[in-house]
This record gives structure tokens, sequence and C-alpha cells, in this order.
């Protein structure tokens, strides 16, 4: 491979045309001695940005764009030299860099052989009614369709009040005074239920009554709010079908904590006593042993 400093190497890369998005998006190829850069003398693969491409979009929530496979690039090639100066270092021979090692392992592992035994899980329409039977009743929920009106204090906040005393429109008072975002629709906000808005928005809107708005202003780290509350509805669950993947997924998950919990069960387990402190029955009852404060 032509020697090339890091930029060079990027630009070449676009250049040619070649979509690392794409290539991300694959899954892992068989040929996993595909070399994506070969930095001081040591080839890295294809697959290996390919995970970690994947991991970054994850973490970001970004957009697969050229820009963003720049800068994935140049944080992967970041990532190569400093660890090429660990082992320049033989920072792996430091306990706490060889002990982060043996977890980052241990998580690696634990993860490949959860995903493993969750694929192998069989799961019937019966579990999978009585899933959705659990998740319609905690579906069940109260949505609320408001408006309100955000100002910077209290004191205007109470005049607005007043105002709509007066019989004002609580719409045209949202257009000329609020200074949030659905100021122009009149203050209109979508449906939504509780756990979607902050404390005590929430719980004011909850203690209202249809066809009333807040006679107190309500206080949040936004500002200060005048709420109208317009109607109520009670939400519908999403439809069997819908969500039968999830459902899937939530079943498959169940049955695979309880596995682990039965290996975890049968394990032989030897506690060295001088660092866990084990204590009887009697004095344990349900807990599990605690590790003792050094």
């Amino acid at each position: 491979m032509t020697k090339k400093t890091i930029a060079a190497l990027l630009a070449a890369l676009l250049t040619a045309g070649i979509s690392l998005a794409e290539e991300a998006k694959q899954e892992a190829a068989p040929a996993g001695d595909v070399t994506i850069a070969t930095v001081n003398g040591t080839p890295y693969s294809l697959d290996l940005f390919r995970m970690f491409y994947m991991e970054r979009m994850q973490e970001t929530q970004h957009e697969n764009d050229e820009a963003f496979q720049q800068q994935a690039f140049n944080e992967f090639m970041s990532l190569v030299v400093a660890s090429q100066e660990a082992d320049r270092r033989k920072l792996e021979e430091d306990p706490g860099v060889a002990t982060a090692l043996e977890l980052q392992k241990l998580k690696v592992l634990s993860n490949a052989a959860l995903a493993a035994m969750a694929r192998e899980i069989e799961v019937s329409d019966e579990e999978l009614k009585k899933a959705y039977e659990e998740v319609k009743k905690q579906a069940v929920r109260t949505e609320y369709k408001a408006r309100h009106i955000l100002v910077k204090d209290e004191a205007e906040a109470k005049k607005l009040i007043k105002e709509l005393d007066k019989k004002a429109d609580f719409a045209e008072l949202a257009k000329k005074h609020s200074l949030g975002p659905t100021a122009k629709n009149g203050g209109e906000l979508e449906w939504f239920d509780q756990s979607q808005m902050v404390q005590p928005f929430a719980a004011a809107v909850a203690a209202m009554k249809p066809g009333t708005y807040s006679k107190e202003p309500v206080h949040t780290q936004f500002g200060w709010h005048v709420i109208k509350l317009e109607e109520t509805r009670t939400a519908e669950p999403p439809a069997f079908d819908d969500i039968k993947p999830q459902l899937t997924a939530m079943v498959r998950r169940q049955k695979v904590s309880e596995e682990l919990v039965a290996m975890r069960d049968k394990a032989m387990v030897e506690l060295n006593e001088e660092v866990v402190k084990v204590k009887s029955k009697d004095e344990a009852g349900a807990e599990a042993p605690k590790a003792e404060k050094q």
C-alpha cells in the first residue's frame, strides 16, 4: 500500500468514491484480512473500522454523511496512533490497564454469548400474546391536548391570567407574548402524556379540567407558563402485529435473563473470604454476599 499521511489517505479514499458508510452497513465480510490502512507498519482491517464506525454512529445519532465519515476516520486514526503509543510505553503491563482490558473482554464475550443465546430461543404465539397483554396494561394512560404561554417572569404571567379572566383569547395572547416556538401556533402543543413533560408542568395539566386554564403561573426551568387544557383522551395500545418484533425481542430478553440466573446459580463459586464477607442464611436472608470495604 502506498504510504500516505492520515489526511492524504482519507482524501484518497473519499476522492475514489469509497462509501465508508455503505461498507459499515454491511454484515461483517468473511474476508477479515481486508486492510483499510497500514499505520507505522501495522495493518488495520476494514472490519475493525466498520465496527468502530457503527458504534460512533449509534453513540452520536449522527447523519450518515461524508462529513461524519471524515470525522469518524480521523477519530479512528487518533485511536490507532494513541494505542500504538501505549504499546511503545508497554502500558499493557500496568495493573490498572490490564484490569481494564480484562473487564472489556468480559463485556464483549458476555454480550456475544447473550446474543447467541437469544438467537437460539424459540418464541411461541402463546408467549407473544401473553406479553402483549402486559404491554396493553402498561400502555393505558391519559394524553392531553393543551396550549401554553411561556414568559420570562411571574408578574407578566399573572398579568396574562387577568386578561384571560376578562375573556381574552388564549391563542392570540400566546401569539403576541409567548417566548416558545409554539407561539406562532397560538401556543398549541402536540398530544402528550405526563412522562413527556417536565414537572411541575405535567402535574399542573393533570390536575386541570378540559376547557380551563391555570389560575396561577406554573414555573419550570424554561420560565413561567400559563396553560390551557383543551381536551384529554385515553391512549390506545399499539396493535399486536405492529409490535410483534418488539414483543419477540422482549420475550427473548426475559428468557435469556432467566437462563442467566439459572447459570449463575449452578456455577461453582469459591469466594475469597478475606475480601468477601459471607453471611449466614439468618443474617443474609435473600441478600447476596457483599464485598467488605478496604
